[in-house]
């Protein structure tokens, strides 16, 4: 029985563990596992390989995907599909972990109701924007890089004197942002999901930069699309020089957290477990620390939010 695993849509940390995770465990099943290179178009290119336990070796800390990703539009047309499925076919895989996000997880609900294939779509963005999942992986790395990030720009602020402006990664989601304010103790967070009092805000930093303060941290999401404009009014309205950075891709990168490598295993084996015992097109989520699966159509095109404890401690640094 052939099982593969194939990554989509952004990288991110934890896929490494889970490609590892994948291997052995698919081997202590007596499935033969299967790597599908660059995502559906090398699912439609035929870029398909047997995996063995040496291919996974000393993977483990690496961040990234070894099997690489991508997006692709021709899957998008039914004669691709076609194509793909006559490829898997070849290799008689008819079992499928992909590690995405919900574009990913419909267009392999779609493959799948045309075609003979069970699938298990596991969250992997570092936004952590799947709807009903609490945990993505790559999220925990990802806001460890901002961390060390923050906390070395903190070091350069204070001695100058200055503002920083800190953007994080997060599309349609304010999470990152949100959650890197609260641990680096920054005194302003802006992300879409809460709105900030702006003259509330002036008062109380013109108070404290009177009372003493020096520097300014101000954490910001790329979803806002407001990085410069909050740059501009630090700089305005607090009369304190400021500096604007955007962290970019580094947010993608880096070596997975051991909480990371833990959950990576967790996500595999219970799909795994999942394609064994049925025929199956559903996504693992995580939440409330227990593992579940939830159909495709139960998170497509649902917006996720931010957890009301979440805002309840952000509201007590924006205000």
């Amino acid at each position: 029985m052939s099982i593969a695993i194939m990554c989509s849509g952004g990288d991110s940390c934890g896929m490494n563990p889970a490609i590892k995770s994948f291997v052995d465990y698919s081997y202590e099943k007596g499935l033969e596992p299967y790597f599908i290179y660059d995502g559906f178009e090398g699912l439609i290119d035929n870029k398909i390989k047997k995996a063995q336990h040496k291919d996974v070796a000393g993977i483990i800390h690496l961040g990234g995907t070894i099997i690489k990703t991508s997006r692709s539009q021709r899957f998008f047309e039914k004669k691709y599909r076609q194509i793909a499925y006559e490829n898997l076919q070849k290799h008689n895989i008819t079992k499928l972990i992909v590690l995405g996000g919900d574009g990913s997880f419909r267009g392999l609900d779609v493959f799948s109701k045309e075609f003979d294939l069970s699938f298990v779509g596991v969250p992997a963005t570092i936004d952590n924007d799947i709807y009903g999942s609490s945990y993505s992986l790559g999220v925990d790395t990802a806001l460890n890089v901002i961390k060390d990030a923050i906390d070395q720009i903190r070091d350069t602020a204070s001695s100058t004197k200055r503002a920083f402006v800190i953007e994080t990664m997060g599309r349609d989601f304010g999470y990152l942002a949100a959650i890197s304010a609260i641990t680096s103790g920054a005194e302003i967070c802006l992300i879409s999901e809460v709105k900030l009092d702006f003259k509330s805000l002036e008062i109380r930093l013109k108070d404290e930069l009177e009372q003493g303060r020096e520097y300014i941290i101000a954490i910001v999401s790329e979803g806002t699309k407001q990085t410069n404009e909050l740059s501009t009014w630090i700089s305005d309205k607090l009369k304190i020089e400021t500096r604007t950075i955007v962290l970019g891709h580094i947010q993608r990168g880096g070596n997975p957290s051991v909480f990371e490598r833990l959950i990576a295993n967790e996500f595999i084996t219970y799909s795994i477990d999942k394609l064994l015992e049925s025929k199956t097109q559903a996504a693992v989520v995580y939440k409330n620390s227990k593992f579940k699966f939830v159909n495709i159509d139960s998170i497509s095109n649902k917006k996720q939010k931010l957890d009301k404890q979440i805002i309840k401690q952000l509201e007590k640094i924006i205000k």
